[in-house]
């Protein structure tokens, strides 16, 4: 569904992706964690064509761009199409309200009939339970809301997969928790995703996958399933696979187990968060 080979980036010659790979399937999630700065969303926006790789492969459904070259408006214009992006500050159009957010590209992109799009948007609007605020300009919504605006929005386009950057990132915790929702429900319902996110949460609930990074992409397979406690060095107990991750290319065995370690962060925020409530 979406394979990136070999991808690189650089910003006045300051390296930002270094060689990076990955293939996400059909109806699978997989999530990129890592610090601030270390190329999660850059590599988002090299797969939607907002940002120019220098080198590599990007694949997204039937489409493939090769990054060494200049890439026509019209193949950029397939790649979005099958790529859509949710991005961090909504970007929602301020005198529109939901629905016709929603709906305007539909119209305007797909070249759907305005009754036909305005119909599918309420459809979407409806599946991220925002069916009551249609008529809301986004300056009547929370952030929360918005967000789930956003999302509808991106599959209005029907894409072969969504690209999210920090989808929470710019919402207090009272509201983290609608999104998330949304979020947890597309992952269950089979929608394809790649999803940036320093929420530790929603990376242990939603993600078949999750990658670390340490300035290049680093990645966890199978990061969210069951996993022995500790990798010990051997592989001798049946169906347990050891952990591993892959940096400038090269897989190495990882004695990190990620569902542990997601846990215990997650329990911690939840021992603060109480702590804290007089």
């Amino acid at each position: 569904m979406i394979a990136v080979e070999h991808l690189s980036k650089h910003f006045n010659g300051q390296p930002v992706l270094r060689d990076v790979s990955l293939h996400v399937a059909k109806s699978e999630c997989v999530v990129l964690l890592g610090s601030s700065g270390s190329g999660k969303s850059t590599l988002l926006r090299c797969i939607n064509q907002l940002e120019s790789p220098d080198v590599g492969r990007i694949t997204v459904g039937d489409v493939t761009v090769d990054c060494s070259r200049p890439v026509e408006r019209e193949v950029q214009r397939q790649l979005r199409l099958r790529a859509a992006m949710v991005f961090q500050h909504f970007n929602l159009f301020p005198h529109l309200d939901a629905l016709r957010n929603v709906a305007a590209a539909p119209v305007h992109v797909r070249g759907v009939p305005r009754p036909q799009a305005e119909a599918e948007a309420m459809e979407w609007l409806r599946r991220v339970g925002l069916a009551g605020h249609a008529h809301h300009v986004p300056s009547q919504l929370s952030g929360g809301q918005q967000q789930r605006v956003a999302i509808a929005r991106a599959l209005a386009m029907r894409p072969d997969a969504l690209l999210l950057d920090e989808p929470t990132s710019a919402l207090d915790p009272a509201l983290r928790g609608e999104v998330t929702d949304v979020l947890r429900a597309l992952a269950e319902d089979g929608t394809t995703m790649l999803l940036v996110t320093h929420d530790l949460r929603l990376a242990r609930d939603a993600a078949d996958r999750a990658f670390i990074d340490r300035h290049r992409i680093t990645h966890i397979i199978n990061a969210t399933k069951e996993l022995p406690c500790r990798y010990n060095g051997t592989n001798d107990h049946t169906g347990v696979q050891p952990l591993r991750y892959m940096k400038l290319g090269v897989l190495d065995e990882c004695e990190v187990d990620l569902r542990s370690h997601l846990d215990g962060c997650v329990a911690f925020l939840e021992a603060a968060r109480a702590a804290a409530v007089p």
